[in-house]
């Protein structure tokens, strides 16, 4: 198809991404200190970005912070939803959500389109798996927990029978060492018994809001070559959802950090969590006023990296993105299998696993940074990926989910990432919402509907799709900035959320 209209360069809609060839836009507005991923057509907010560059002036910055389309702030959370920010030598864990590891997934599933009847069997089936609210069982012993935390995905791949060789398809290979900042005899040694029994709960739970499992069919491929080492083909069912990190990660995101978000049975936990750990173990007067300013003062005071508790930070920070990865492996085991169950065919692949919430050490410019992403997902090139690997040849791959009245597509990283500081927006839910708000998309004119189950309600209903405008007006600004490049378009069919 033509690969040429796009709303990024001004026009009222998007009929598909720009081709990845076109020339790279200007990322830089000359009278901004941030480097702003955006189109004529697709412009982050003043207001919002004049908010940010003022929460990043005057930082350690060891590059431009990055605005992605997708730029909004949330009422409760401190820093807005599609940045990213490097750091030189200090951490700022509100740069980020206060539970790393959020992500999403995309399973190739080995069957033809089901009927309604089958979509319903498997809905039944997920929401059985995953009540909400949620039961209250222990799903995990306390040295599960710390296996996940410290073993990532490996743990999870081995106690749900995942095959090795998917956890490639996983950022960090779904695990990040523990050993630069202590080891996990540390870990253990140093998180109170209370946070590893509550991270017993709730185990690879999807849930509702933003949450979703959602069942869609490859409408177009735009990449053959990429699309075919991926394993996607066109007319191909596949599952896409995202999912938290668990609770092991929103614990350790409030023990490091007054947050804004913090709900009421949060706050109760951590008026016991945040003292055993922080002031109970303080070895001196000076350690103990440290913690005080740190972790319990108001303003989300910097941690230094090359500080003891530096250190004790990023060993937390590392265990709860190991946990993360196993929670949604596991996520990942139980839903192939109820559409293994449910559908036939041959067992789902995964295509992608990628977090949108992470602090990662990264090399920035030839220079060690923390760069933190704030739902925002990493987009290394091909050379920065794991010898042998699939996307060692392909890039990391990206998911830009719409909603469930839009495509949505998978890509993987272009020749220009490193422009922002390689990341990309993890979906475009208030694009499209502000296209549909502003006359630029309106009903679908090919009649599509998404088929769309709920945890409250015993039946489906039946949702009319937009247009594709907003979600591809957020690709083609990612796509003309070479940030990615699309591989596939994928439309939904029926979604629970």
């Amino acid at each position: 198809m033509d690969l040429t209209v796009i709303a990024a360069a001004g026009h009222p809609g998007s009929e598909a991404p720009v081709p990845t060839d076109a020339p790279p836009g200007t990322a830089t507005r000359p009278d901004r200190s941030a480097t702003v991923i955006e189109g004529p057509g697709l412009l982050a907010d003043e207001a919002v970005l004049h908010s940010f560059e003022m929460g990043t002036a005057g930082l350690d910055l060891a590059a431009p912070p990055v605005v992605l389309p997708d730029f909004h702030h949330k009422r409760k959370m401190e820093m807005p939803s599609s940045i990213a920010v490097a750091t030189r030598g200090t951490i700022r864990p509100t740069f980020t959500s206060s539970s790393v590891n959020c992500g999403m997934a995309l399973i190739s599933l080995g069957t033809d389109k089901p009927a309604d009847h089958a979509v319903d069997a498997f809905y039944r089936a997920v929401k059985e798996k995953y009540p909400y609210p949620t039961r209250g069982a222990r799903e995990l012993s306390a040295g599960e927990v710390v296996a996940a935390a410290s073993e990532g995905a490996q743990f999870a791949a081995e106690r749900w029978s995942v095959d090795a060789e998917e956890l490639e398809r996983i950022e960090e290979s779904g695990r990040v060492d523990l050993e630069p900042w202590g080891g996990a005899a540390r870990l253990r040694k140093e998180i109170p018994a209370l946070t590893w029994q509550l991270a017993r709960l709730r185990f690879g739970t999807v849930g509702p809001t933003n949450h979703f499992v959602e069942l869609q069919q490859v409408e177009e491929i735009l990449d053959p070559e990429a699309a075919e080492l991926l394993g996607l083909r066109q007319g191909q069912v596949t599952l896409q959802y995202h999912a938290g990190g668990g609770v092991l990660t929103g614990e350790i995101g409030h023990l490091f950090q007054r947050r804004k978000d913090t709900a009421r049975a949060m706050k109760a936990v951590m008026a016991v969590q945040k003292p055993l750990y922080h002031l109970a173990t303080a070895r001196s007067a000076a350690q103990l006023r440290e913690r005080m300013r740190l972790y319990f003062a108001k303003g989300c005071a910097p941690v230094d990296l090359d500080s003891s508790e530096g250190q004790r930070l990023m060993l937390a920070n590392a265990a709860a993105m190991n946990y993360g990865y196993a929670f949604r492996v596991a996520t990942y085991a139980a839903l192939r299998r109820i559409a293994l169950d449910t559908f036939g065919g041959e067992p789902g692949r995964l295509v992608v696993d990628s977090p949108h919430n992470s602090i990662y050490e990264e090399d920035v410019a030839g220079d060690r940074a923390v760069v933190h992403r704030h739902n925002s997902c990493r987009a290394f090139p091909a050379e920065r990926m794991p010898e042998g690997s699939v996307f060692a040849r392909t890039g990391q791959a990206v998911l830009l989910p719409g909603t469930h009245r839009t495509s949505s597509y998978l890509a993987v990283t272009g020749a220009r990432s490193g422009d922002s500081l390689h990341s990309a927006c993890h979906g475009a839910g208030t694009v499209i919402e502000q296209f549909e708000k502003d006359g630029r998309s309106s009903l679908d004119p090919g009649g599509h509907t998404t088929r769309r189950y709920r945890y409250t309600d015993e039946y489906p209903s039946t949702t009319p799709h937009l247009d594709d405008h907003g979600v591809n007006a957020a690709m083609s600004v990612l796509t003309r900035h070479r940030i990615v490049r699309p591989v596939a378009r994928m439309r939904p069919f029926a979604v629970l959320h």
